[in-house]
């Protein structure tokens, strides 16, 4: 399989509210829009949110968005009015994460890497050895 684009969808129980959640409270960047949904920029993929979820229905999404000082985001979500979930802390793994949650209740994973954490080990130098 040749993968050539990708993207979440997510279909909201209420259109307008989730669609401000994403651009205004979150603050992501809008890729394009069309009639019936929104498509944000997520770093290096898409989030789309468009139609109708069904009532009743909920999954085990969860978004995980990596930024760059998890304590400023913080601080500027709780500015709009958000409350974590579950405030920031170190994880087992070595990330810092914090949860909150969108309008429908999909939980969103805030994280930032640490400096000295693997996933920041520039792997070329290791090879060099």
């Amino acid at each position: 399989m040749h993968v050539l684009s990708s993207r979440v969808l997510v279909r909201p129980r209420d259109l307008e509210a989730l669609t401000a959640f994403y651009a205004d409270v979150l603050g992501l960047a809008i890729y394009r829009t069309f009639p019936g949904g929104t498509v944000f920029f997520l770093g290096q993929g898409f989030l789309e949110v468009s139609g109708r979820g069904e009532p009743g229905r909920t999954g085990n999404l969860e978004l995980w968005l990596q930024v760059p000082d998890l304590p400023s985001t913080l601080d500027e979500l709780a500015a709009k009015g958000v409350t974590p979930d579950r405030d920031a802390r170190r994880e087992p793994w070595g990330l810092d994460e914090a949860w909150i949650s969108d309008p429908d209740g999909t939980r969103i994973v805030l994280v930032e890497i640490p400096a000295d954490h693997p996933l920041r080990t520039d792997m070329r130098a290791a090879s060099l050895s």
